[in-house]
């Protein structure tokens, strides 16, 4: 299967804080490509070096054959990119906010309007073309961003926490523009997220850890790795309860916060018994299937929702001294 992104040990750091460290990877033509991790694990550093915001101290990267560092202007012509944080301008018009980017990014005044009209389109937006952009919603702020992204017809299309802030319903409207994207344009969509329920809709999986990509895989193989039932039990003692879960059942125990965390071959079977005959009080406990949260457990010991911050430092560091 042909690639659309090589990225060959890139690095970033600061002032001796590494955010990426030596990252390999590839990305294949059409696929939704999941970057996973908590906040602070490098995943908005290595879109910003892809897209040649930030340069890499070390290692490169090409995107749509044009190296990230030399050929920065024929990486920006394959790319659309959405933010985080929104970069519309609110006081002017959906329509206004289009022309704009088409002539930052070198649209063709005979194509603009045909463009315009498509990505409107798109991402169901033809009606309110000649609003002002700050009477929208969250979700139709996102959707317009995802029809600027896509004006010079990008060969790549990163999406950076795409649905950060918005509600469970706008978020799943969102996904289906998307994924209708995806089928009807061919674009590659390089997505970084700590959501689990996004990651389950990428092809493939790159988890990410202080700044290490630490297994990268489709989800049902990530998955697959850790391998049986999972129990989970918040016990009047949890410290406890994982020194007695490891002892007697010789298998690790992980706390996450709210209670153990551990895995057996077959949790229905045993479940009964593993409530009746515990020796510390039980507060709740519940078998489930294992998650990508479990994998990244399992790998990194430590939950997908814990912040360490230090790539939103890094990012805020980068910012202000303007590279």
């Amino acid at each position: 299967m042909d690639t659309i992104i090589e990225v060959k040990g890139l690095k970033k750091y600061y002032k001796g804080f590494e955010a990426v460290k030596g990252l390999d990877l590839s990305v294949n033509k059409g696929e939704i490509f999941g970057f996973l991790g908590p906040n602070g694990a490098g995943k908005s550093t290595t879109i910003n070096m892809l897209s040649t915001i930030v340069k890499p101290s070390e290692g490169h990267a090409q995107i749509n054959g044009f190296d990230n560092v030399k050929e920065k202007n024929k990486v920006r012509a394959s790319i659309g990119l959405i933010f985080q944080a929104s970069t519309l301008d609110e006081k002017l018009t959906a329509n206004e906010n289009l022309k704009l980017h088409c002539k930052f990014y070198g649209v063709k005044k005979s194509l603009r309007e045909e463009r315009i009209q498509e990505v409107l389109e798109i991402v169901d937006l033809k009606e309110n073309r000649y609003k002002i952009v700050e009477t929208f919603s969250g979700g139709m702020k996102r959707r317009l961003e995802i029809a600027r992204g896509l004006l010079n017809y990008p060969k790549v299309l990163f999406l950076d926490e795409p649905t950060v802030g918005l509600d469970p319903q706008t978020r799943a409207h969102l996904w289906e523009y998307i994924l209708k994207l995806k089928e009807k344009a061919g674009i590659t969509i390089f997505l970084t997220t700590h959501s689990m329920e996004e990651a389950e809709i990428c092809d493939r999986v790159a988890i990410m850890n202080h700044g290490e990509l630490i297994a990268l895989d489709t989800p049902e193989q990530l998955k697959s790795k850790v391998g049986g039932d999972i129990i989970h039990v918040s016990t009047e003692d949890n410290q406890a309860a994982k020194s007695l879960i490891e002892e007697r059942y010789g298998t690790e125990a992980a706390e996450d916060g709210e209670g153990i965390s551990f895995r057996v071959e077959n949790g229905s079977k045993l479940l009964v018994d593993f409530v009746k005959q515990f020796d510390i009080p039980i507060k709740s406990v519940n078998l489930r299937r294992p998650t990508l949260n479990d994998v990244f457990l399992q790998l990194a010991g430590r939950e997908i929702g814990e912040d360490t911050g230090s790539d939103k430092d890094m990012n805020k560091k980068l910012a202000r001294k303007g590279r």
